[in-house]
């Protein structure tokens, strides 16, 4: 339950005690693959070991299709599985940035999107 808001701060109520959290800015970085594509290993690796970024998450579609318009999908008749994949990850918009410039070689034109998002976080105790 939301206590209130100002100025970017929410307090918000967690059982009896009251915990106050941020808004911070950060950039929601989505990269479109396919399973047969050999990058998704290197892509992961290269966010979660070089770029430390605060968090990855990969989604397997059911059936899609790209700039080509083949549709990818799953059925018993097609046993390649060449389904549609999302990285999907988040940060601070410079370090945000410099993920994708350094994905693009890998990934290749029209296959990353991203957006800037509100990043909801505890504010960090007083040190008084």
């Amino acid at each position: 339950m939301f206590a209130g808001h100002l100025d970017g701060r929410v307090g918000r109520e967690v059982g009896v005690t009251s915990v106050d959290v941020n808004q911070v800015e950060a950039t929601m970085v989505r990269v479109y693959l396919t399973e047969a594509d050999a990058h998704l290993g290197a892509l992961l690796k290269h966010l979660s070991e070089e770029g430390k970024v605060r968090g990855i998450t990969v989604f397997r579609g059911i059936a899609g299709f790209g700039q080509s318009g083949k549709i990818h999908s799953s059925s018993l008749l097609d046993m390649s599985l060449n389904l549609p994949v999302v990285i999907e990850f988040f940060d601070e918009p410079a370090k945000a940035a410099l993920m994708i410039e350094s994905l693009y070689p890998l990934a290749g034109t029209g296959h990353i999107v991203s957006w800037p998002v509100n990043l909801t976080v505890d504010m960090a105790p007083d040190s008084d």
